[in-house]
């Protein structure tokens, strides 16, 4: 990797680390391997969302050409957000993309991307599914949004209502994941959500 940005990635991890944000378990940043190409973050979920209690792993990948063009961030914990998918984690964030300056930071990633959870864009989507749950159904939304934290992040329990739904498919012998995958995007319906996951 270009000399610049090891030596770039060496500053802003250590600024990461010695961040207030760190010191508070809101974000962290660890290598994953020794060249500092990849990277693995963690964010905690913004108080007073539906991600509040969780973490949320990320896989950063630093580019030759850092910082004059953005790391390649995506979500590994799953998340149900209207703008990262809810399969590969990719994030629709303009930072990321067109809108990255050569100034920001892995700090600064880090700290818009918990800042997306808590406002999301669903006119600019990256999820057509989850975004148009958020925009028909915000209540629905939100205890989806909990269920997936809970279950993938590590948030405190949610809805015992949804978590029954599950176990009843579960015990059908389909994938948990599969399964919540199928009831969030079929609005909780069993019935169809059933048909769903007999189509797969």
């Amino acid at each position: 990797m270009a000399n610049i940005a090891v030596q770039r990635i060496k500053r802003e991890f250590k600024e990461v680390l010695k961040s207030e944000e760190t010191s508070k378990n809101q974000i962290k940043v660890d290598l994953v391997d020794e060249n500092f190409t990849e990277l693995r973050g963690e964010i905690a979920g913004p108080p007073d969302t539906p991600y509040e209690g969780g973490r949320y792993q990320l896989e950063i990948k630093i580019p030759e050409t850092y910082p004059f063009n953005p790391p390649k961030v995506r979500f590994i914990t799953k998340i149900w957000h209207p703008n990262i998918s809810s399969v590969t984690g990719a994030i629709c964030l303009d930072i990321l993309k067109d809108q990255w300056a050569a100034a920001m930071t892995l700090r600064t990633v880090l700290l818009s991307l918990q800042a997306l959870l808590a406002a999301a864009e669903p006119d600019d989507p990256q999820d057509a599914v989850v975004a148009n749950q958020y925009k028909q159904n915000p209540e629905m939304f939100k205890q989806t949004a909990r269920l997936w934290s809970h279950v993938y992040g590590g948030a405190p329990v949610s809805s015992p209502d949804y978590t029954r739904k599950i176990d009843k498919l579960c015990a059908m012998g389909f994938d948990k994941n599969a399964v919540i995958a199928a009831l969030s995007s079929k609005s909780w319906d069993v019935e169809t959500a059933t048909e769903l996951l007999l189509s797969n």
